[in-house]
């Protein structure tokens, strides 16, 4: 009986142990804070013709008139943010986009909003991993990574006036650019027919 005790310490310790040393690993993650709680659309603004969901950790947009998006609540100057991906399309080609230190336009809030955007598109020259400005590519992405239908994951770094895009965790963008700087992360469903999906979105606030 004192042998079955004894195991169970110290099967209880070891098990005290391991949740410590996973809860110190998450502690020490440099303040990532979740950017939707896989269930709702809770602290969002959409914007536009799409039309956006979640189910199952993922948020999907889905554009049946024309391009949307969808604004998360934090208004961020320096930053990071990161996710996983996937754009799909059923008549042209699929564009999005994850966009940060973005606003809406003042004189049309359903429309492209202003700010960066690290492209999200698999079929033109300005492909995913690019920097775009408001209809303008602007940093050049050093190779394509990712293709339709498939989910690949992104990163953006912004402090001052240094813009990094890595995507499947390569650095692929690196610029600097001072135009915009406080605004919202956005995602983008950018016209008819296409599908976007985003999940395990994080964002940590390096301005404070």
């Amino acid at each position: 009986m004192r042998a079955i005790i004894w195991a169970s310490a110290i099967i209880f310790s070891v098990g005290i142990l391991s949740f410590t040393q996973i809860h110190s690993v998450d502690a020490v993650d440099d303040g990532w804070i979740s950017l939707f709680d896989g269930k709702t659309l809770d602290g969002w603004t959409p914007r536009g013709s799409a039309t956006w969901s979640v189910e199952n950790g993922v948020m999907t947009g889905v554009s049946k008139g024309g391009q949307g998006h969808i604004y998360a609540s934090p208004e961020l100057t320096d930053l990071e943010v990161k996710g996983e991906f996937r754009i799909v399309s059923k008549e042209r080609s699929a564009n999005s986009g994850l966009y940060f230190r973005a606003n809406p336009p003042k004189d049309n809030p359903d429309g492209y909003p202003e700010g960066y955007e690290a492209q999200i598109c698999h079929s033109q020259d300005a492909y995913t991993g690019w920097l775009w400005k408001p209809g303008t590519p602007t940093g050049k992405a050093s190779k394509l990574l990712s293709k339709d239908g498939e989910w690949f994951s992104m990163r953006v770094l912004a402090v001052g006036n240094q813009l990094r895009i890595w995507v499947n965790d390569e650095l692929v963008m690196t610029y600097e650019d001072d135009e915009y700087k406080k605004g919202f992360i956005t995602l983008q469903c950018h016209n008819e027919g296409m599908t976007v999906e985003a999940r395990n979105m994080y964002y940590r606030d390096l301005g404070k």
